[in-house]
């Protein structure tokens, strides 16, 4: 389902992206501890560039409980985000943030679904305005953040099955966000062309 609001996009919106099976290859019933194991999904390199142009800032919003259970340590995560702004940015693409939240409890404010990055978000870009906003995730947690704080969401079928639509949650669904982004292009939109 596509709603015909995404052709109004443009550097007034702002993208949210999860990391974990929308960026990079999410590994089954483990975490990626390490830069040697993160795998960007094919086309997320050239979307991520493409998405740049559309809009005003992308942010990255990450649940990584890895951290607080020991399994990996904060060092291992900041080597991993810094590698992948670099080969983003080599590429021609950008991240202006990651908001990442390591808290093991699910009632940390932090968390996804609660809305914690998103609020540090807002004060870190002042203008930012979430009824002009995109959540693009895999997972249930990641559209009911976008849907808590008014956001548009797109469900990423990466690694669990298509939702039924409609779906009180989920405005759009593609099968990667390289999908999402070439049916931006699709839709004629000028920045994109």
């Amino acid at each position: 389902m596509i709603t015909n609001e995404k052709e109004s996009y443009n550097r007034d919106w702002t993208l949210f992206l999860d990391r974990d099976g929308v960026i990079n290859e999410e590994l089954e019933g483990t975490y990626v501890t390490d830069w040697n194991e993160f795998k960007f999904y094919e086309g997320t390199l050239a979307a991520i560039n493409t998405l740049g142009k559309l809009f005003g800032h992308i942010i990255v919003v990450t649940n990584q409980r890895g951290v607080g259970r020991g399994i990996m340590t904060m060092n291992a995560l900041k080597n991993i985000h810094t590698n992948m702004v670099h080969a983003i940015e080599e590429n021609g693409g950008r991240i202006d943030r990651i908001y990442a939240c390591t808290s093991i409890n699910n009632d940390d404010n932090n968390r996804k679904p609660n809305t914690g990055m998103a609020l540090q978000a807002k004060e870190d870009f002042k203008q930012l305005d979430f009824r002009k906003s995109v959540m693009v995730g895999n997972n249930l947690s990641d559209m009911m953040f976008g849907k808590k704080m008014s956001m548009q969401t797109v469900f990423l079928s990466t690694t669990k099955a298509p939702v039924e639509l409609p779906h009180d949650l989920i405005d759009q669904q593609f099968d990667s966000l390289k999908a999402w982004t070439d049916s931006l292009k699709r839709n004629a939109i000028p920045a994109l062309n």
